[in-house]
């Protein structure tokens, strides 16, 4: 004889029973789901560790990061000034060059120095 066929239906699936748990049923259930939490509690706590290294890890990165930026701004500014010394005014001598010195050293006797306040 074939078995009964199935009903297609959600609702046989998933009705609630009226009748009270036995006590074993209750244990076993409530057991099995502290294992599930006991495992999830252990997943999370490997994926913290994880996150722990990798926010170490950044940290020490950004540390390079910045000093590199630091490299990175002098070369620029030692390529400004060695590009603008040896540019369009490089053949004016060493008087814009001397001027340059007096006018960073707080000199008032060249001409082309802006007046002091």
């Amino acid at each position: 004889m074939p078995p009964p066929p199935q009903s297609s239906s959600s609702y046989g699936k998933h009705r609630l029973s009226t009748a009270p748990p036995s006590a074993a049923s209750a244990s076993s259930s409530k057991h099995r789901q502290l294992s599930h939490l006991n495992s999830q509690l252990a997943q999370l706590h490997a994926h913290l560790s994880d996150l722990e290294d990798l926010v170490r890890m950044t940290a020490v990165q950004a540390e390079h990061i910045r000093a590199l930026g630091g490299i990175h701004g002098a070369l620029l500014m030692s390529a400004a000034k060695i590009l603008g010394e040896g540019g369009a005014g490089a053949g004016t001598g060493s008087g814009e060059h001397e001027s340059e010195e007096k006018y960073f050293l707080g000199s008032t006797n060249s001409k082309n120095s802006p007046p002091t306040a």
